[in-house]
């Protein structure tokens, strides 16, 4: 009587161990697939979709877009000049030099396109696909190396305050993807944007005070 019974408790934890096994490779199998959903490959309009959402909420616009304000001064971005940066025909305003000293207010065109700090003066560059004047003749990986780096082409000279390249470049290698797919989807817009100055060649700009 004892062998059967002892025959039947092994068969019973037998089928409790092969269903605990099936459930565990039924569970990593959904896993992989689930994985695997989640890597799929963005067609291209849901890259410049994404690059173009990214773009929006991460204020690109609110230096790289010159402005217009209203008689009440109300602000609205110029749509004829979207991301193509500082205008090179603006003339330059009478310069703040007491900007450049720390603790001091900052000062800026009245696009909201240059700015006056402690390191000097800075224009918003042009990131429409402009061959001559934009990004049109940047890789994806120069794109991804600047936002990385700091650095102008990825190994240039340092990009200047008040980009938030720091911020920016912790987004992942398909966030910097989605926008550069966005920024050379836009209308390209020539425009030469000027290189920022030291704080030395504002003084001289400003007549040496």
């Amino acid at each position: 009587m004892r062998k059967p019974l002892y025959l039947l408790s092994v068969l019973a934890i037998c089928s409790f161990m092969l269903y605990i096994i099936g459930c565990t490779n039924q569970g990593s199998s959904e896993k992989k697939e689930e994985g695997t959903a989640e890597k799929k490959e963005m067609s291209s309009d849901e890259l410049i979709k994404r690059g173009n959402y990214l773009m929006i909420t991460s204020g690109c616009h609110d230096c790289h877009s010159p402005k217009k304000f209203g008689p009440h001064g109300e602000m609205a971005l110029d749509s004829s000049r979207l991301l193509s940066g500082h205008p090179s025909e603006q003339p330059t305003p009478p310069l703040n030099v007491s900007s450049l000293q720390p603790g001091q207010w900052m000062t800026m065109t009245g696009d909201l396109t240059a700015f006056v700090g402690p390191w000097g003066l800075s224009y918003t560059a042009n990131l429409t696909p402009d061959s001559a004047s934009g990004i049109g003749a940047w890789t994806e990986t120069q794109f991804i190396n600047t936002i990385r780096n700091g650095k102008h082409l990825g190994d240039g000279r340092p990009i200047m305050p008040p980009m938030p390249w720091e911020f920016i470049g912790q987004m992942n290698d398909d966030d910097l993807k989605a926008i550069y797919a966005f920024l050379r989807s836009t209308p390209p817009i020539k425009n030469v944007v000027h290189a920022p100055l030291s704080r030395d060649e504002v003084k001289a700009m400003a007549g040496g005070k």
